[in-house]
Order: C-alpha cells, then sequence, then structure tokens
C-alpha cells in the first residue's frame, strides 16, 4: 500500500496494488475503527453501500477478525438501498447478508434495513424514524456541528460518474439539507427507486471511507480527489467532505492511475 499526498480537504488516499492487498487494509482498517469506537461509546454503527465494497470486506469474516472484533456491539445500517424486496438480487441488504452477515455473529436485531413493503417515500421516512431513535439512546452519536447522527463509519462505493451512495450527479437530492434519509424515482439504473442518506449525514460522519477500484472509476476519482477547477464541484463524490470527520480512500492502482502523483507508484 501507498499514501498519496492529495489535495488538502481531499483526506487520505492509500492506493493498493491489488485487491486482496486493498480487502486486507479494507479489514484492518473497520476493526481499528471498530474497536475504538466500542471502548469510547460502548458501540460501533456502521452503514454500508452495496457493490463490490461487500465483497472486500470479505477478510472480515476470517482469523483474526472473526474472534477478535466484538461483533455483539456492531450496529448496521445502509447508506443508500434500492427499493425491492429483501429476497431480491438487486437488494443491497442480500448482497451484505449472503457474503458477509450470515458469516458473523452480529445481533440480528442489531442490522436496520429499510421496510421492503412500503413505497420509496414511505421507506425513506421510516428508515429515518429508526435512525432518529437510535440517536435518541446514543447508539448512533450525534454529531455536535450539524445535530445529524454521527456514525462511526459510511462505507461508500462510488460509481464511473462520481455518486456515492444514490446521490446522481445533477440530482435534486443533492440540495437536501433538512432530512436525514431521502428518496429517489429516477435512477439512471435500474432499479429507479432508492432511499439514500444525504449530504449533511454522510458529512457528519465520525469517519468517510470511498472505495473505488477498476480503470473505469479512473476519471471519476481525479475529479473527486484532484485539484483540477470548477468542473469537479458538482461530482457528489467530491462533495463528500466530513465536517470534522476523517475522509479515506481506498484505491487499486487502476482507479488511482490518473491522479496527480501516481507516476510514482506505477513503476
Amino acid at each position: 500500500m501507498a499514501l498519496l499526498e492529495s489535495n488538502k480537504n481531499r483526506g487520505e488516499v492509500r492506493i493498493h496494488e491489488s485487491l486482496d492487498e486493498l480487502s486486507t487494509d479494507l479489514a484492518d482498517y473497520i476493526a481499528e475503527l471498530s474497536e475504538a469506537s466500542v471502548k469510547e461509546r460502548g458501540f460501533f454503527a456502521i452503514a454500508l453501500s452495496g457493490g463490490s465494497i461487500i465483497t472486500l470486506m470479505r477478510n472480515l469474516c476470517g482469523a483474526p477478525y472473526n474472534k477478535t472484533v466484538d461483533w455483539s456491539k456492531w450496529y448496521i445500517f445502509w447508506a443508500d438501498e434500492r427499493v425491492v424486496a429483501k429476497n431480491h438480487a438487486d437488494s443491497n441488504y442480500k448482497l451484505a447478508k449472503d457474503h458477509l452477515l450470515s458469516k458473523l455473529p452480529i445481533v440480528p436485531s442489531h442490522v436496520h434495513s429499510i421496510n421492503d413493503s412500503l413505497t420509496a417515500e414511505e421507506a425513506a421516512n421510516e428508515y429515518e424514524f429508526v435512525i432518529r431513535q437510535l440517536v435518541r439512546t446514543r447508539v448512533v452519536n450525534v454529531s455536535d456541528v450539524s445535530d445529524c447522527p454521527k456514525f462511526d463509519l459510511i462505507l461508500l462505493g462510488m460509481g464511473p460518474d462520481g455518486h456515492v451512495a444514490s446521490l446522481i450527479p445533477d440530482h435534486p437530492v443533492l440540495e437536501e439539507k433538512n432530512e436525514w434519509v431521502t428518496f429517489i424515482t429516477t435512477s439512471p439504473k435500474p432499479p429507479p427507486e432508492r432511499i439514500t442518506f444525504t449530504l449533511p449525514v454522510i458529512n457528519s460522519a465520525a469517519n468517510v471511507a470511498v472505495v473505488a477500484t477498476g480503470s473505469g472509476k479512473a476519471e471519476a476519482v481525479r475529479l473527486a480527489i484532484d485539484d483540477v477547477g470548477p468542473e469537479c464541484a458538482v461530482l457528489p463524490a467530491r462533495m463528500i467532505e466530513p465536517i470534522v470527520g476523517k475522509l479515506v480512500w481506498f484505491l487499486d492502482h487502476q482507479a488511482a492511475s490518473k491522479l496527480k502523483g501516481f507516476s510514482q507508484f506505477s513503476n
């Protein structure tokens, strides 16, 4: 792994030679945050996204993490979710359950997925209500700055268009300031209906990690991290700017290939 000095305020950039190396580093990172959060607060509230992130978390299911992590203190949420049945192939919950949750001793009642019997708007409203209840009991921390939930970790992927969670470029959802969870019905990639954390919630987290792999993400990574001018400002991934928390990018060589300064790692 190599650390790349990034544009100020764009966080820590970790570049990995292989997906195996990235998976190992990601597991170490999550385990360390979990240990620190449980020690400090008694809980670890983590919000996941879908896609390749779940498979890249696979090392958590094996040694030493399956024995050393205090799984009973984990509370799991989704930063975004497709509004489909929980057993649907497109469900982020199903992906996480099949590849991660079913292999770990996490308390079932600590896993907070959306109500798949509701409309997108209703599901978003109910999900926000659930989070508000857990903020009241401090299972989920609260930000002193924004009055939003302060998740211990929000783990995001990024699309080739620079979207994160279900925050799509040029969509009005990017302007949402009051809701914690909102919804869209016009995702350009099916299924069209989704719920998503809003930017204020993501930027209130104690830690935000963005994972991007493959050459198809290289241009979006460049626009999200490098100082490249005003064209990058509207990219959702560029809008990830934790208020007081820490931002970390987990990249492979292909995704990092267009970053300034990358050539020193590619030889």
